[in-house]
């Protein structure tokens, strides 16, 4: 919905400082609230309705919103929205789908409201029940609440981390923001590499965990949030926690999975249709996207769908998805709309690409995303509902259907294990069925979590500190790359099992740090939200206590969904190979991204970064050029983290010749 940026600090310097700098010009960029604006202005795309600020330097607040208008467009909603005291303001961004629930509890107890904005539900909300409100908000939200009479700032993540929030804490000075390109403009000094985080996102193609490319900067976990008293964290608390984490409930019924399943994902798309713009929808063709299509046209049959051509993904080993979103399209009635992605194009707009997903994730995925919210923002869509994290609750990825034989490695002996990875390694990797044993068998010899955190791992350690040069391997020492997964499943209860520990692994890390991540970041970079109705609490919690032996069964993933499904759509696309939203990556690297991979992982390049060893790396371009081994997302990763740091390099210029 929009974009948020803020600073909190100890106001030891007085409001007749900060307007004297500015009216003087002297000392720009030194005071805390100066870079402020520019600071909002970066975050124009995510809100280029409107926008808002309130600042406060005696107090030590500054508080900035950009508006993408979806409920109540009027002035009436403006942002940063202040209670009729003047002592608690709000910044948000994201959706509170249950606002009319809540604003008829609000109403019945005497509150009068001037909008029909959500904003508004949730800043009475606040005044009403403080931090204990969390627990009352079914929706999709990052936000700021400056509360005057505490003198202090409480900022909080939704439970699954659908929308962004990036924060700072430095010499006395906190910043937030939405996007990390913004804590630019406020802490310039925030220039510091994080090594380590460098490191996770070439390990899994995003970053695990709170780590960004940045030492100083860092993400608010999902479910997590922050009160801040003088730009410095008070106090760090968790106000959700996945169904993963509590006592196992009492076996549910096959017919009560299924027929659960429906009732919550209608109620979720449903109410996750509610706006004053237009709302579309992706259509991959997937039993997920389709699934919410069938539902979300119960309230708008001729609701706009939109869909990927990638030309020839098929070449990667993925089943095409086009010829199945043009299947679905038809049999609900549906338009259509064909984004067709060529490769020529993709590379012209791939530096731009990068630096839209404001995080060095290499996943061109993510491009679809971009094409498609572009196509809907010109047609006059602001709104897209998307099948993201139906595989998360339900199963449906290759790793799901291997976890579920975990119990036949514990018989194995471990050199046998060994000596499977070591032949399945060595297999020919220009064939889809070899790279996929590879990836099945890779991790084979390790045991319990740390095999089930290897499932994520796109390569392993031992190749990638071969490509890095002796100052990277030194930066990251003894740190793995696989830490926060792994201490994340310390605390799970022992009684989940290993189909149960990776779920929850999807739920809070491959879904947070990386598919939500890029998927709000190109489509806000449109200025078009993506809500995600599987992702809707109410169906997370029910899709918590259904048992996993029901929702894997066999080689079957997603079973209570397909059959809940199988009334709405074609058999063939319910029960169709799985595919990813992806692209012909491989063929890519190979041809039309060729030359920029030659140029910005160049020799000279690659020792003024000092982060890879140049022989290393041109072995490796060589070796993928041939076929030998496939090393594209190893390049790829190589290619966005370059890309990233240039233009950081460039920002970081900009700011140091304007003070």
């Amino acid at each position: 919905m929009c974009g948020i940026v803020g600073v909190s600090c100890n106001p030891a310097r007085s409001s007749a400082d900060f307007y004297s700098d500015k009216e003087s010009g002297e000392g720009a960029g030194l005071h805390p609230f100066a870079g402020l604006a520019e600071a909002l202005l970066s975050l124009a795309h995510r809100g280029p309705d409107d926008s808002g600020s309130f600042i406060k330097p005696e107090l030590g607040i500054g508080l900035g919103h950009r508006r993408l208008s979806i409920l109540d467009p009027s002035s009436l909603a403006h942002q940063p929205m202040v209670s009729d005291d003047g002592q608690v303001v709000l910044v948000f961004n994201g959706e509170i789908y249950n606002f009319r629930e809540l604003r008829a509890g609000l109403e019945a107890e005497g509150c009068n409201f001037r909008s029909d904005s959500d904003t508004e539900v949730l800043l009475l909300l606040y005044l009403r029940d403080g931090e204990a409100m969390l627990a009352s908000l079914n929706g999709i939200f990052a936000f700021a609440i400056w509360d005057g009479r505490q003198k202090r700032l409480l900022l909080a993540r939704d439970a699954l981390g659908v929308k962004p929030l990036y924060y700072s804490e430095c010499d006395g000075q906190f910043v937030f923001s939405s996007e990390i390109r913004a804590l630019w403009k406020l802490a310039p000094a925030l220039n510091t590499l994080n090594h380590a985080a460098l490191h996770r996102y070439m390990s899994f193609l995003y970053c695990p965990g709170e780590g960004t490319p940045f030492a100083g900067v860092f993400k608010l976990d999902p479910g997590t949030a922050l009160w801040v008293r003088d730009g410095r964290i008070e106090r760090k608390f968790t106000w959700y926690q996945l169904p993963a984490f509590r006592t196992a409930t009492p076996r549910m019924s096959e017919t009560d999975a299924i027929r659960g399943t429906e009732q919550y994902l209608r109620q979720a798309v449903h109410r996750q249709m509610v706006a004053d713009v237009p709302v579309g929808a992706f259509l991959s063709g997937g039993l997920d996207s389709s699934s919410v299509v069938a539902f979300a046209r119960e309230i708008n049959p001729d609701i706009h769908c939109f869909t990927i051509d990638s030309g020839g993904s098929g070449q990667d080993g993925v089943a095409e998805d086009l010829p199945y979103a043009r299947q679905v399209a038809s049999h609900l009635k549906v338009p259509l709309e064909v984004v067709s992605v060529d490769p020529t194009k993709v590379a012209a707009d791939f530096e731009e690409l990068v630096l839209q997903l404001d995080e060095p994730l290499a996943d061109p995925a993510a491009f679809n995303v971009l094409y498609i919210a572009r196509l809907a923002r010109r047609q006059g869509i602001k709104v897209l509902l998307s099948g993201a994290g139906g595989d998360d609750l339900f199963t449906g990825y290759r790793r799901h259907r291997a976890v579920q034989y975990e119990h036949y490695w514990n018989w194995l002996p471990r050199p046998v294990r060994a000596g499977l990875e070591k032949i399945t390694g060595r297999l020919d990797q220009r064939r889809a069925v070899f790279r996929k044993l590879g990836k099945l068998f890779s991790g084979a010899a390790l045991d319990g979590d740390a095999r089930l955190v290897n499932y994520f791992s796109w390569a392993r350690r031992d190749e990638l500190l071969s490509f890095y040069t002796p100052e990277f391997r030194a930066a990251i020492g003894r740190q793995a790359a696989e830490t926060p997964m792994l201490d994340f499943l310390t605390a799970l209860p022992e009684s989940a099992g290993p189909l149960a520990r990776m779920l929850a692994l999807e739920q809070r890390f491959f879904l947070a740090d990386h598919n939500l991540n890029y998927t709000d970041k190109m489509s806000m970079a449109a200025g078009v939200e993506t809500r995600v109705p599987f992702l809707d609490i109410d169906l997370v919690e029910f899709a918590g206590r259904i048992p996993v032996s029901l929702k894997q069964r066999g080689l079957v993933g997603k079973w209570p969904l397909k059959r809940a499904m199988e009334p709405y759509l074609p058999r063939g696309v319910i029960y169709r190979p799985k595919s990813g939203f992806g692209a012909p990556l491989r063929h890519w690297m190979r041809f039309e991204l060729r030359e920029m991979v030659g140029d910005l992982l160049s020799e000279d390049c690659l020792k003024k970064r000092k982060l890879f060893e140049p022989i290393a790396v041109r072995n490796l371009i060589e070796a993928n050029d041939c076929g030998k081994i496939d090393g594209s997302y190893t390049l790829l990763s190589m290619l966005c983290i370059e890309i990233y740091l240039r233009n950081a390099d460039r920002v970081m210029r900009n700011v140091d010749s304007s003070k």
